[in-house]
């Protein structure tokens, strides 16, 4: 089955399943069975929430680290160290360790990995 369209709670075609599912709701999507000629419509949902901590990272573990535009300086000490610029999510990826010694720790976005 493909996936043609993931929508999310709000967008057209996902009314009354936010009505019905409310906060739970994450996703809508429409599955296409080609041979059996068939759609689904599917979604994802919460069913149970709990507190965690994630495990530390480890030195070789890739983060993301956000640097304004104007921090040439910075931006430079980066890619010294290894760091690769990720445009589509607009953020320097490097190692951990490396952030940790340039300092920048509390610059690293863990959403976009």
């Amino acid at each position: 089955m493909r996936v043609r369209s993931i929508l999310r709670p709000g967008q057209k075609g996902t009314k009354q399943l936010s009505q019905r599912y409310g906060d739970t709701l994450l996703f809508v999507r429409y599955r296409y069975d080609v041979q059996r000629r068939k759609r689904f419509k599917t979604v994802e949902l919460i069913v149970s929430e709990a507190d965690w901590t994630p495990p530390p990272p480890t030195p070789e573990t890739i983060v993301g680290v956000r640097v304004a535009r104007e921090e040439a300086v910075l931006q430079g000490a980066i890619k010294k160290n290894g760091g690769r610029w990720d445009g589509r999510n607009r953020v320097w990826r490097l190692r951990y360790d490396q952030a940790t010694r340039l300092n920048v720790v509390d610059r690293i976005v863990w959403d976009v990995l």
